[in-house]
């Protein structure tokens, strides 16, 4: 069950994830349940082509191989419209599946919109946030690791460091 606080839903390791069906960036529906079998790395992001977000998605596009060769499957989850967000994929040849949230369901289950600190002001927002989710063979997940307010820059390879990826 996931655990509650000022800052609203927070996943925890062990919790069962959101199962959820969104539009990626070539239009196709794309479910959590399609990855039946692997673990999935699904990361929110605020708002594409702004640039922060666009250094965590080419850290994540330069790391990709690391991670696909250690089974995972990488997908950026953020409000965009889905023409945003492949002009975005395209622009920075983004080679992972970016999920578009467009009405916050999926973002708010994850606990990654709500209140957040942004130049000293409390503000409502996408809230910068990991999950490492492994989905068993009927397509369920559990949360791994769950990291709430990750910066932009250095949190791939702080990801890498704590997934053991790192040689």
């Amino acid at each position: 069950m996931p655990s509650s606080s000022l800052e609203g839903v927070r996943l925890n390791p062990g919790d069962t994830a959101p199962a959820f069906t969104l539009t990626d960036d070539h239009g196709a529906a794309v479910s959590l349940a399609d990855f039946a079998g692997r673990k999935v790395i699904l990361y929110a992001y605020p708002a594409a082509m702004t640039p922060g977000c666009t250094k965590q998605a080419c850290d994540f596009r330069d790391n990709i191989a690391s991670f696909q060769k250690e089974g995972f499957a990488i997908l950026g989850l953020s409000p965009d419209k889905p023409e945003k967000l492949a002009k975005f994929r395209e622009r920075d040849a983004l080679t992972f599946p970016l999920l578009s949230d467009p009405d916050k369901a999926v973002l708010q289950e994850y606990g990654a919109f709500g209140e957040k600190k942004l130049y000293g002001k409390t503000v409502v927002g996408v809230i910068r946030s990991t999950f490492v989710l492994d989905v068993d063979a009927k397509g369920v997940a559990k949360v791994e690791v769950a990291q709430y307010a990750v910066k932009a820059t250095g949190h791939v390879a702080k990801l890498r460091r704590d997934l053991g990826l790192d040689s």
